[in-house]
């Protein structure tokens, strides 16, 4: 069951006690000088936010980049022999609260932005994570963000969950959010039923680069033609979806604007959708999706096709599997259907290809 949870963290929760600023400053006063000047570039803890790389610290002081690397090792070692270090372990118990409450493990964009407004107080945090020993940081994978947690047994048993979803999902998949959620939380069994809230379900879904949502709060696979929006065609392709029937191409390009809030104009959106093969032209400006089996040309050719492949047919049977494929109105069919030159009507009442 997923238990409800109305906090929004959008912006900083105002859970941190401690001034990181302040914290920060102590820290960095038990490190040899030398050190401290590679720590502050390193981190961009100064002026500068910038983050410089070991070869650019050592480009500007002469040294290689091992060296470099040495001396940050040495100042963060410094730092943690220190008195202050215990001095200040409280926040780090700070911090680490803060993240059980965010569910064990976070992407690490997400945490850093739910402790700080901007990137002066990112870098503290980011620094004061590296320096604690209750945090870990995994590193960014094909399948998964770079991240940091505070218990590897759930750590685990998430990056475990989350492979077995998108195992599960088919290709082509695409779920409302509560279904993968239930389904998310089937493959969670182990896991404390403490973080087992909606808000902390999506963060751990988040923590996935292969299993992803569109705008219409709709599941898959990132590969998926419905959860990848990158541009009109797939913004176009949510549109009829969500639908369900043919739409004219100016009334998909409004819907993209008023649903989606992207500039789609209408001339470009009939462009795109001529291009891409996912849409089909089933009447005048009208279009719907391959997939829901639809063919393409004249009522004619649509007409040929069907008693192709199921031989004579009635009028009516005629009207009914054409109207399956495309979206045209009965008396267009008829006047196709009784031209002589490409159908003819046998004896027993049925129509056959001339």
């Amino acid at each position: 069951m997923i238990m409800k949870n109305s906090t929004k963290q959008r912006k900083p929760l105002g859970a941190i006690s401690f001034n990181s600023a302040t914290v920060v400053k102590k820290f960095l006063s038990a490190a040899p000088e030398r050190a401290r000047d590679v720590l502050v570039r390193r981190f961009g803890l100064g002026t500068n936010t910038k983050r410089e790389t070991l070869e650019a610290i050592g480009n500007r002081s002469g040294i290689t980049r091992e060296r470099v690397r040495q001396i940050e090792a040495a100042g963060l070692e410094a730092i943690r022999d220190s008195s202050l270090f215990k001095e200040l372990q409280p926040a780090f118990d700070d911090l680490a609260k803060h993240i059980k409450k965010l569910g064990a493990i976070v992407p690490e964009d997400a945490l850093l932005d739910s402790v700080a407004r901007d990137e002066n107080g990112k870098n503290r945090f980011r620094f004061i994570l590296v320096l604690g020993a209750s945090f870990f940081r995994e590193r960014e994978t094909d399948d998964f963000l770079a991240r940091w947690h505070i218990d590897s047994t759930t750590a685990n048993d998430i990056h475990e969950a989350l492979s077995k979803l998108y195992t599960s999902l088919s290709d082509d998949e695409v779920v409302p959010e509560g279904e993968l959620l239930d389904r998310f939380l089937e493959e969670l069994k182990g896991v404390n039923d403490s973080y087992k809230n909606e808000e902390v379900l999506i963060r751990w879904l988040s923590l996935s680069k292969k299993v992803g949502k569109n705008p219409l709060s709709e599941w898959g696979r990132m590969s998926a033609p419905a959860i990848r929006t990158k541009g009109i065609r797939d913004y176009a392709y949510l549109t009829l979806k969500s639908k369900g029937a043919p739409m004219h191409f100016s009334d998909v390009a409004k819907t993209i604007s008023s649903t989606f809030s992207k500039k789609a104009h209408v001339a470009t959106t009939h462009n795109e959708l001529i291009k891409d093969s996912r849409f089909v032209l089933v009447g005048r400006g009208l279009y719907a999706l391959t997939e829901w089996g639809y063919k393409p040309g004249v009522v004619r050719d649509v007409i040929r096709e069907v008693l192709k492949e199921q031989g004579p047919l009635s009028k009516n049977e005629v009207i009914e599997h054409v109207k399956k494929v495309r979206f045209v109105k009965d008396n267009t069919i008829l006047v196709n259907l009784n031209d002589p030159r490409y159908f003819k009507r046998m004896k027993n009442g049925t129509y056959g290809a001339v």
